[in-house]
């Protein structure tokens, strides 16, 4: 006898709606970071290395706030939660200014960690209404539909960022960066734009609120499940195996964004102004953009979503491999190029190890967000090596080296024995 599938609550479309909102949000502030690195580098003078712990700062909190916020969660409910994690990312915003003000680096990455944090809990409280809200023989679909809007908050980020941190002050054409007004007038720009981004943090706090009651209608009502530790996931090897593979590939995409701009402008590749070489940025992550949608209709089809995930990963480490082997034009849109084949991977590896994992759902899903924190490790290396190399070109062995272990994990996928449903918990973007 075949089960009857629960018919979705009332206002499960409009409750989407809201929630697909906050993925956009998190998407442009995240995206903002590799157009901050080269603003930091050329403000502070710092290394590339340096530079990175922007990176480091913002993803480190996955690791340390993640648990925290599921226990927020538990208690102040969905919407409350999502506001909660928005009045925090308008508070870190606030905290730039403050450090700029007193010329002090580390504020600024303090300031970062504060709105990481606040994405950290906005995650652990939005995305699993994603899945929940609507039919489970769609939530696949669905979940890449939402990481549409993630893509084009992280797509618009360096498009309207870029012009505002990259141009005038240190990085006019006849700048003395040790002159005090050259610099006052970059950390200007530092400021304008993230008081721009804590407004519109603000704005949709206030949309979220006057959506509560939906939302919360519409909401699954936590298990005791739900509340389970991540560390319980690690008995089972699958949910171990893909926490590994997101750490890998969130680092590895992290990686090429986040130091792109200063990629596209060297010498050995296009040569371009900095903010210009911001502004191109977004065709990496737009590539993204658009392969989400083309991602959820190929997994409208009968082709197996390993099958998919097995040819994006080989061919985004052949184009890190290319990457590393040319210069000009031909290293430039290779880089950029990768951003497409990343589409999928982050859905599809959280969907494939849930479906594998021996562990409960909420555990395994639990794990796999803490493996976010690739994104604060591989970046640093990934700077180690550009401190120490002739050109930014060597710097794309680490996304290379993060792809092959992410062909493994595919091809393993596509071979081992499912053990479970998609879980309503699934994530559906970082």
């Amino acid at each position: 006898m075949t089960e009857t599938p629960a018919a979705p609550a009332k206002g499960t479309t409009l409750a989407f709606a809201y929630v697909t909102t906050l993925f956009f949000a998190w998407g442009f502030v995240t995206s903002l970071i590799g157009p901050l690195i080269a603003a930091v580098r050329r403000v502070f003078e710092l290394s590339y290395a340096e530079a990175t712990l922007t990176t480091f700062a913002w993803f480190i909190a996955y690791g340390i706030a993640s648990i925290p916020a599921a226990a927020i969660l538990s208690r102040l409910g969905y919407s409350r939660a999502i506001i909660v994690a928005l009045v925090t990312m308008v508070a870190g915003c606030l905290i730039v200014p403050i450090a700029t003000i007193v010329d002090w680096y580390p504020g600024v990455l303090i300031a970062l960690f504060v709105i990481a944090s606040g994405v950290t809990l906005l995650q652990v409280g939005a995305n699993p209404l994603v899945a929940a809200l609507g039919a489970q023989k769609s939530s696949h679909a669905r979940l890449n539909f939402s990481q549409f809007f993630n893509s084009l908050g992280t797509t618009l980020g360096p498009l309207l960022a870029a012009p505002i941190l990259l141009t005038g002050g240190v990085f006019a054409a006849d700048a003395v960066i040790t002159d005090p007004a050259t610099r006052a007038e970059s950390l200007r720009s530092i400021d304008i734009a993230f008081l721009a981004v804590g407004l519109f943090f603000a704005v949709v706090a206030g949309f979220i609120f006057t959506a509560r009651k939906t939302i919360n209608d519409a909401a699954p009502v936590p298990t005791a499940e739900d509340r389970m530790s991540p560390l319980v996931a690690l008995k089972s090897p699958w949910a171990v195996f893909g926490a590994l593979a997101i750490f890998f590939y969130v680092g590895s995409e992290v990686t090429i964004g986040d130091l792109l701009t200063n990629f596209l402008h060297s010498p050995e590749i296009l040569n371009i102004p900095l903010a210009a070489a911001g502004s191109m940025v977004a065709y990496y992550w737009g590539g993204a953009m658009v392969g989400r949608l083309v991602g959820g209709l190929l997994m409208l089809t009968r082709i197996p979503a390993s099958a998919i995930l097995i040819v994006n990963t080989v061919v985004a480490a052949v184009l890190c491999l290319v990457v590393t082997q040319t210069t000009g034009v031909t290293a430039a849109y290779a880089a950029i190029a990768i951003g497409f084949f990343n589409s999928i991977m982050f859905p599809t590896i959280f969907t494939l190890t849930l479906e594998r994992s021996t562990a409960p759902a909420a555990a395994t899903s639990g794990l796999l967000v803490f493996g976010i924190i690739g994104g604060a490790v591989l970046p640093l290396i990934g700077g180690l090596i550009g401190d120490n190399a002739p050109t930014l070109n060597p710097v794309f062995y680490v996304p290379l080296v993060g792809y092959a272990i992410l062909v493994i994990f595919a091809f393993m996928a596509s071979r081992a024995k499912i053990h479970a449903k998609v879980a309503a918990g699934t994530p559906g973007g970082h």
